[in-house]
């Protein structure tokens, strides 16, 4: 099986984890607020529909969003909605992006994301499990960080150091994971292996997975972290 099939079949397991929880809120829970500043549970909730249609687009060829502007309005818009018209758009929307990454295509060609982020169209899979996954742990309804799949958790850290690194506004950072692995972001461009292995020159950051994952992607503060060499960085918005 082909890595993007692998990371559909995550999606689609994603989602059904996702789904069968959303059920069980009600109405008022919908409204209620999620772990996302100024956004209710059912911004989430619309947010992930249209950015599964949004990912169709990507897939298509056509703009991932119309504008910054209308992709807004629609997660506001979507927002109010009952429980029952969130689970019914959540599911067709998660059938139509499945749908449309199901079609024989050629998965080793550029597409462009948001805001003129290019990536392989073989990474988008893991792009929406990753919408799924974290969004999921948003909604504040009992599935954190701890819970995601152990394959997932280690490639979002991977993904996300990838990320970073030579950012501008990051310094050097060695990231020891508790396992022993060793990962590099921020400023690490000519540093030698040696250097960025010993943090020497970088700061030292150690951990659980849960929880470097949860700083790298700004869901957790960093405070349950092992720092040395300096202050844990602010890392910038996604």
């Amino acid at each position: 099986m082909t890595f993007h099939a692998r990371d559909l079949d995550s999606v689609r397991e994603a989602t059904e984890r996702l789904l069968t929880a959303v059920a069980k809120m009600d109405n008022a829970a919908v409204t209620e607020p999620s772990r996302l500043p100024g956004w209710t549970r059912g911004h989430v909730l619309a947010h992930l529909a249209r950015n599964a249609d949004a990912i169709v687009n990507v897939l298509e060829g056509r703009p991932m969003y119309v504008s910054g502007e209308a992709r807004d309005a629609d997660i506001e818009r979507d927002a109010p909605r009952p429980l029952e018209d969130q689970l019914t758009d959540l599911r067709e929307s998660a059938n139509r992006f499945q749908e449309a990454a199901s079609v024989p295509a050629d998965w080793s060609r550029t597409v462009e994301l948001r805001n003129g982020v290019t990536d392989s169209a073989s990474r988008v899979p893991f792009r929406r499990w990753i919408e799924v996954e974290l969004h999921h742990v948003d909604l504040g309804i009992g599935y954190e960080l701890e819970d995601l799949p152990e394959e997932f958790t280690q490639r979002e850290i991977t993904f996300l150091t990838e990320r970073f690194r030579d950012h501008p506004a990051v310094p050097a950072v060695t990231i020891k994971q508790d396992d022993g692995r060793l990962l590099f972001t921020g400023a690490v461009k000519g540093l030698t292996p040696e250097q960025l292995e010993s943090g020497s020159h970088s700061l030292m950051v150690t951990g659980r997975r849960a929880d470097l994952l949860g700083w790298l992607a700004g869901r957790r503060d960093g405070t349950a972290l092992l720092v040395e060499g300096g202050a844990l960085p602010s890392l910038p918005s996604l």
